[in-house]
């Protein structure tokens, strides 16, 4: 187990950070970027439990969970080294998408078909669900970006694809089954 005693290193005092494999990087990199905000996107699902209870919580803390894999994955490059490596390198499997899709599923199975855009809000917690999503699509962004210039491990983009349909959907939930989602009336201020 990893010991945090010192918590500022001043390493990264001329705006360098390394990385999982040791790498010192620009700290603009589109590496860090890219798990950088799924750091953010972290730190607001944290926000969204406040609103959260029994299973929803527990499905939050899951995914936290993953973002935390995630972040390990997208700050250690060289794929191709990860047999060889020192120590064994984590990174995002099938299994963790495949369990958002089991999850998506199911809540909506619950939900009544949209016949409308939604309009992010309603309850606390679907407000937050949808703040989240929109994070998650622009961490999806950067990991897309990012794989087009450096190797990315795929399960990492099929991750938050995914991510980001469960918040749509969780917050649905969040929003008494749907039942309270905002819809969007086109053309009503005109």
């Amino acid at each position: 187990m990893v010991v945090l005693n010192r918590i500022y290193t001043r390493t990264g005092d001329a705006g360098e950070t390394a990385l999982g494999n040791g790498a010192r990087v620009p700290k603009h990199s589109p590496r860090v970027a890219a798990y950088g905000t799924v750091d953010e996107l972290n730190a607001a699902l944290g926000l969204a439990r406040l609103h959260a209870e029994g299973e929803a919580d527990a499905a939050l803390a899951r995914i936290q969970n993953d973002l935390f894999d995630l972040g390990a994955d997208l700050c250690t490059p060289d794929m191709e080294n990860d047999a060889t490596a020192k120590y064994p390198r984590l990174r995002m499997v099938p299994a963790q998408t495949e369990r958002l899709e089991a999850e998506i599923d199911a809540m909506n199975a619950a939900l009544e078909p949209l016949r409308s855009f939604i309009l992010p809000g309603g309850t606390p917690l679907a407000a937050h669900l949808h703040a989240c999503r929109t994070i998650c699509r622009r961490a999806e962004r950067l990991v897309v970006e990012l794989a087009g210039i450096e190797t990315v491990n795929a399960a990492a983009v099929r991750y938050l694809n995914r991510l980001s349909d469960w918040c749509f959907v969780a917050a649905r939930i969040a929003n008494d089954n749907g039942r309270a989602d905002v819809l969007w009336v086109p053309g009503a201020n005109r």
